[in-house]
This record gives C-alpha cells, sequence and structure tokens, in this order.
C-alpha cells in the first residue's frame, strides 16, 4: 500500500467534475492506498480527487478513530434519497487543512454505490455518516465546503486557511 499526497486547495482537480468508472476497471490498489491516506491523515473520508484522481470513488469510515472499522469504498456513488430535515455543523477537509466551515445538510440519506469486487450496495446512513458521504460526493462534482457557505463565512474561512498555508 502507498500513501498518497493530498491535494490541497486551490489546486483545479479539486473544481473537476470526476467521470464515472466504467465495468471492469480493476480500483482495489487504488482503495487500499486511498484507505491508507485518509487513515494516515487522519480523516474519516477521502474522495479520488483529492488524490488526484478524476474518477468517480471515495473511501469513507467514519468510526475508525472510535475503534470501530467500517471501512467503505464507494465506487459511482449516488444518493438515492435525501431527508427534508436539515442539520448544521462544522465540517473539515483535509485538502483545505486547518479550516472548520459550519454546512447545512440532510439528516438522513439513502446512499447507493459499487464496491471494488462489482458488488452493490444501497445503505442508509444518518447523522455524521450521511454528512461525510455528502461532503465526499461534493468533491465527485468539483464541489470543496467552501462552496457551500454564505459570501461573508466564505470570506473568514479564506482568511483563516490563508493564515495556516504557507
Amino acid at each position: 500500500m502507498t500513501r498518497l499526497p493530498i491535494v490541497t486547495w486551490p489546486d483545479p482537480v479539486l473544481r473537476e467534475v470526476c467521470v464515472p468508472v466504467t465495468d471492469g476497471e480493476d480500483l482495489h490498489e487504488l482503495a487500499r492506498d486511498m484507505l491508507e491516506t485518509m487513515y494516515d491523515a487522519p480523516g474519516r473520508g477521502l474522495a479520488a480527487p483529492q488524490v488526484g484522481v478524476t474518477k468517480r470513488v471515495f473511501v469513507m469510515d467514519c468510526g475508525w478513530q472510535q475503534g470501530a472499522h467500517a471501512p467503505r469504498v464507494c465506487i459511482n456513488p449516488e444518493i438515492t434519497q435525501a431527508s427534508r430535515h436539515m442539520a448544521s455543523d462544522e465540517e473539515g477537509c483535509l485538502s483545505i487543512p486547518g479550516v472548520l466551515a459550519r454546512v447545512d445538510r440532510p439528516v438522513t440519506v439513502v446512499l447507493r454505490y459499487c464496491d471494488p469486487d462489482s458488488v452493490w450496495h444501497e445503505v442508509a446512513l444518518q447523522g455524521f455518516e450521511a454528512r461525510c458521504a455528502l461532503h465526499e460526493l461534493d468533491h465527485l462534482d468539483g464541489i470543496v465546503t467552501l462552496d457551500r457557505l454564505t459570501p461573508d463565512a466564505r470570506a473568514e474561512a479564506e482568511r483563516a486557511y490563508a493564515m495556516v498555508t504557507p
């Protein structure tokens, strides 16, 4: 396994809309490398464009930091349902280190995705897991947390980011 370099904002790859993975592509190595990179960062989610790969892939493991490992490798993911009930919470991003942004997201979602063995899954996620999946899905569409902020909140977040980056 290889730890991959994490792309930081404002790198243009973070603005690209990722291409769907085609049948037959072997993503086992990429998935292993992305999980290792995520754990090492340490994060709870990581999307392919964050490591410079513009494919519709993300990994997440929301409980590992509390000792409950449940890694997911999500290929060609999509949200099939989302609650109307929204919640606001702070989100960090490995590509925008040192910045927390308060983002409104649906409280529950249904996520459909394929794993590296070409098996399709559909799971109901709630709370932080739903938030994490939506955050990573945003990356696949060229959206970063800063894009979800009001102009004033974004300007404040950008000032904070400028203070922590060389």
